[in-house]
């Protein structure tokens, strides 16, 4: 068993899931393994950024209005961002027609895990069944790029 590689793809997966399986079959490590160490780091990094998405999105929000505070008392005019950009756009469009398991399933793979994760937890962090449809949806994910990485 190759633990270096296993640990790359374990960490890798932690942060850009989708890619990690093609990494898993450049290192040339078995299917299971590869797919173990996917689902594993996954599932990991889903776990901590969600569990931890309230303090970030406050961490967030308060060093935005301390920004605000040190502008004004500058005396700069504060330029507003977008607030309706293409990947909002697109969460909300997904929100709506797939609602909360096609935020489960797809905002971790396609956006990265720490950011689909977040999202998840911001629109339904309440509900006790997000979590485990994020793991579900990590597995799936896991068996179907680990299958296409060693098919082509």
């Amino acid at each position: 068993m190759a633990w270096g590689y296993l640990t790359t793809v374990f960490f890798l997966a932690t942060v850009k899931f989708m890619f990690a399986p093609a990494a898993g079959r450049t290192f040339d490590l078995p299917f299971w393994e590869t797919f173990m160490a996917c689902f594993a780091g996954g599932t990991f990094g889903a776990f901590v950024f969600y569990f931890s998405s309230e303090l970030i999105i406050k961490y967030s929000h308060k060093k935005k209005v301390e920004k605000h505070e040190a502008l004004e008392r500058q005396g700069i005019a504060i330029i507003e961002k977008k607030k309706f950009t293409k990947t909002n756009r697109f969460i909300i469009r997904v929100k709506r027609s797939l609602g909360i398991y096609g935020i489960c399933f797809w905002a971790p793979f396609f956006l990265s895990v720490p950011v689909g994760s977040i999202i998840v937890a911001k629109f339904y962090g309440k509900l006790k069944k997000t979590f485990p449809l994020i793991i579900l949806g990590m597995g799936i994910n896991a068996m179907i790029t680990t299958l296409i990485a060693y098919i082509f």
